[in-house]
């Protein structure tokens, strides 16, 4: 997701928010997709790997793991690493690239276990931190206002300066509209602003990517606590299908109050759709399942990390994530050293699956040998 500086915004920022405390997850066993990781080295000289370092065969599930698909993700991401051993690592990747044709399973496996040892991170209190997901939305939009697509996107206001304090969403959406570049439903711009950008196709068939420009320097406030609060919704119930399907259902100025306990309004740019994944914060396309959004107070862009989240609470779950993912973006609500925000993809799929996200979670960061 771009976040931050350039876009999306988790999803699960509105769910995470709001859903109360993940249940604490027993010992971790292997699952099928996902990871976790610990706090980042400073940048200056890496110090050598302690004697008792570990390599990263003793990740729990780590011969389970799809060591090809997680080089490659490493290869197209590590360029973000700007520590010395990261760039060292990041050039032997496309080393092996360059002169193995093809890359095996084998040699990907043996990249990380010999150019990597691991390092676990850790919450204040030793209990689990916390993984959510997101993705790269498609939405219809109309070039005209008519009766459904009746919500404007809006570009940046003349002169926006980033940390300004704009009216809040209410007051926003209340005023004329100007510099609009398009009409969406109330419901898709709400969501396309969380995750910060999003695809969208108009009724004539063209296709843009609608990408982060400004925001109103509001705080960000989840609406599924409050929803779930007012008895609007189950409290296990407040998955982003559930809390769409609500909006879209209630339509008009019931759903714009509840829209409006979100004070944070995201303003946006045209660009034209190469077909791909959006850039996370770190300028890089994301790639699915392979990337994920966290706190650059404790991690840096280009990390490489093992996450294991199992047994989450909201309804529809899957039973846990486990795997190699980089960290390529960052998000106003990832905060803390074991929180990450998962980049699921692009398109309706991958919003049903981010919407579910809410599992207890482990982080290990896999550290570059220099």
């Amino acid at each position: 997701m771009i976040r931050g500086r350039t876009g999306l915004l988790p999803l699960i920022l509105l769910l995470a928010a709001c859903a109360g405390s993940p249940r604490t997850a027993p010992s971790p066993a292997p699952v099928p997709t996902a990871p976790s990781s610990p706090t980042p080295a400073p940048s200056g000289p890496v110090a050598p790997p302690p004697a008792e370092a570990q390599t990263p065969a003793a990740l729990p599930g780590w011969g389970a793991e799809d060591h090809l698909a997680a080089f490659e993700a490493y290869a197209d991401g590590c360029r973000a690493d700007r520590s010395a051993a990261g760039r060292t690592q990041c050039a032997r990747a496309q080393h092996i690239r360059q002169t193995s044709k093809p890359v095996t399973p084998s040699m990907a496996r043996g990249f990380f276990e010999t150019g990597f040892f691991i390092a676990p991170a850790a919450t204040g209190d030793g209990g689990p931190g916390l993984l959510t997901a997101y993705f790269a939305p498609e939405y219809a939009a109309s070039r005209t206002r008519t009766a459904e697509f009746d919500m404007p996107v809006l570009a940046a206001p003349a002169g926006w300066r980033r940390g300004q304090v704009l009216p809040d969403r209410a007051a926003i959406e209340a005023a004329p509209p100007t510099d609009v570049l398009g009409w969406m439903r109330a419901e898709d711009l709400f969501f396309m602003q969380i995750q910060g950008s999003g695809y969208l196709t108009f009724e004539d068939g063209s296709h843009a990517r609608a990408g982060y420009a400004a925001d109103n320097g509001r705080t960000f406030a989840g609406i599924a606590r409050p929803m779930a609060e007012r008895g609007l919704l189950p409290r296990n119930g407040t998955s982003g299908e559930a809390i769409r399907a609500w909006l879209a259902a209630h339509r008009g100025p019931e759903a714009q109050e509840v829209m409006a306990l979100n004070p944070r309004y995201i303003f946006f740019k045209l660009d034209p759709d190469d077909g791909g994944d959006p850039p996370g914060a770190a300028g890089i396309p994301l790639p699915g399942r392979r990337s994920i959004a966290v706190d650059p107070a404790h991690w840096r862009y280009g990390d490489l990390i093992w996450i294991q989240a199992d047994n989450g609470n909201l309804a529809g779950a899957r039973r846990g994530y486990q795997g190699l993912v980089v960290a390529l973006d960052t998000g106003s609500a990832i905060r803390g050293p074991v929180r990450a925000d998962l980049y699921i993809g692009r398109g309706e799929a991958a919003g049903e699956e981010a919407g579910s996200v809410r599992h207890p979670l482990r982080m290990w960061k896999l550290v570059p040998r220099p």
